[in-house]
C-alpha cells in the first residue's frame, strides 16, 4: 500500500480516495447525480462547459450545488478537443483543438475560471483537459495553464498506480460509460488494495450521452457510503489540496 515506503497517508488512515466527477454540465447531472450524491452525503466535482445551454438555464442550480459542498471545476468554455482523431466527426469546426492557438486557449481556460468564481465565489479551481487533448495548433496548451490549477486531470487509467509518481498536472481519469454496479465497485477496490485514488469522470447519469445507469450510479453510491471509514470519498479539489499538503 502507499504510504508503507513514502510516508503517504490518506485521512483517518483510509485506505484510498475517491474522486466522483461529472463532465460537461448536463441536465441528467442536476436530474439524477446530485440528489443522489446529497442523500448519501458524498461531494462531486463538476467540471462546467460554460457555453453548454444547462448552465445558462440552471445557473442558480450549479449555484445552489456549490454552496452544498460540490466543486464546480473548468472544462475550457468550448470543450475544444482534437478534430483528427478516429471517431471525431463530431468536432464541429469552431471548436477544433487543431485550429486553436494556445494563446486562445489559455484566454478561454482564464475566463472560464472567471466565470466559475462568479458563481461559487472561489480561487482555487482544478481542471479536467476536454477529450485529454493538450496539443493546440501551435503547442501544449496545458502546460501553459497549469500554474493556475490545483490538480488536471487528463485521460488514462481510472485507478492511479503509485502516489509518490502523480504528476497532480496529468491525474489520470476514465469515463466508466455503460459500466455497472458492480464493476464501478470493482474499480474501488482496486483502488483500496494499491492505497491510492480511483478518478472516475461521468457524463449522462441515466439520460442524456457516455450514459451510466442511475442504478449503477446508486450502487456505488451506496457502496461508498457505507464505507466512509475504509474509502474517502471527496471533491477533486480536496483530494488533490491533501496530496499536495503530503508532499510538503
Amino acid at each position: 500500500m502507499a504510504g508503507a515506503a513514502d510516508g503517504f497517508a490518506w485521512p483517518q488512515g483510509r485506505k484510498a480516495a475517491v474522486s466522483l466527477a461529472y463532465d460537461d454540465a448536463l441536465d441528467s447531472q442536476l436530474d439524477n447525480a446530485l440528489p443522489a450524491l446529497d442523500r448519501h452525503g458524498l461531494k462531486g466535482s463538476f467540471y462546467l462547459q460554460l457555453s453548454r445551454d444547462p448552465v445558462r438555464r440552471r445557473m442558480h442550480e450549479w449555484r445552489a450545488a456549490a454552496a452544498n459542498g460540490h466543486e464546480l471545476g473548468n472544462h475550457t468554455l468550448f470543450h475544444q478537443c482534437s478534430a483528427r482523431e478516429a471517431g471525431r466527426e463530431w468536432v464541429a469546426p469552431a471548436q477544433d483543438l487543431d485550429a486553436t492557438t494556445v494563446a486562445q486557449m489559455v484566454e478561454q481556460v482564464d475566463l472560464a475560471n472567471t466565470l466559475l468564481a462568479a458563481l461559487d465565489g472561489k480561487a482555487e479551481r482544478t481542471f479536467t483537459v476536454p477529450c485529454g487533448d493538450v496539443q493546440a495548433m501551435d503547442g501544449n496548451y496545458v502546460e501553459a495553464v497549469r500554474d493556475r490549477f490545483v490538480g488536471i486531470k487528463v485521460t488514462g487509467d481510472a485507478v492511479v498506480a503509485d502516489m509518490a509518481l502523480l504528476d497532480v498536472s496529468a491525474v489520470p481519469v476514465m469515463a466508466p460509460e455503460g459500466r455497472t454496479g458492480a464493476q464501478l465497485i470493482a474499480l474501488v477496490d482496486a483502488a483500496g488494495r494499491k492505497g491510492t485514488m480511483l478518478n472516475l469522470t461521468f457524463h449522462g447519469i441515466g439520460g442524456d450521452y457516455l450514459v451510466v445507469s442511475t442504478e449503477a450510479h446508486a450502487e456505488l453510491l451506496a457502496y461508498l457510503a457505507a464505507h466512509r471509514d475504509v474509502y474517502w470519498t471527496a471533491s477533486f479539489l480536496d483530494i488533490m489540496r491533501w496530496v499536495r499538503g503530503q508532499r510538503e
